[in-house]
């Protein structure tokens, strides 16, 4: 879709209340005394870079369900108590869309391994490694490790972050 490229280059080109994304996808971050259990992707979206465990919602899969299965198919670990935090919605100028679903877990069952996926990356919340992440990471996390719900927008050309908005929501 190139020919998109170009003509959505900030939030107001878009009509946000009929925005329907082209995916749904989940990121799930394990936070435990003061740190947090990331991954650093093998491949797919964002391959290379460290981000939250998580992925593509299937069908007939609630949110919740999909961040679950994505950390045990990912670390092979199991997440217990999980929490919904929120949602952010990425538009790329290319045309791709997806809204994710963001969770927490306190602790989880297991012990974090790398897969074909994924290599397990512990990281302390007053030290995120934010040069080897998305770039709008470092505006939406600290909103979601202070322990507030979170929400978004952002409009992405590739890596490159065009513009966005993150807000706080009541947890």
């Amino acid at each position: 879709m190139m020919e998109n490229r170009g003509s959505i280059t900030r939030l107001s080109d878009i009509d946000w209340p009929a925005w329907v994304p082209q995916e749904r996808a989940t990121l799930l971050f394990v936070i435990r005394d003061g740190h947090v259990l990331c991954i650093r992707k093998k491949r797919g979206l964002g391959a290379g870079k460290i981000n939250g465990t998580g992925g593509r919602i299937d069908p007939g899969e609630t949110p919740e369900q999909a961040a679950v299965r994505e950390v045990e198919e990912e670390l092979g670990i199991t997440p217990v108590d999980v929490e919904p935090r929120g949602a952010i919605d990425f538009q790329f100028v290319d045309g791709y869309s997806i809204r994710v679903y963001i969770f927490t877990a306190p602790d989880y069952h297991g012990k974090p391994e790398e897969t074909s996926e994924a290599i397990p990356v512990w990281a302390s919340i007053e030290n995120m490694p934010y040069d080897e992440m998305w770039v709008d990471d470092r505006l939406w996390l600290p909103i979601l490790f202070a322990g507030q719900n979170v929400g978004g927008r952002a409009i992405f050309d590739g890596d490159t972050l065009l513009d966005c908005e993150f807000w706080a929501n009541p947890a």
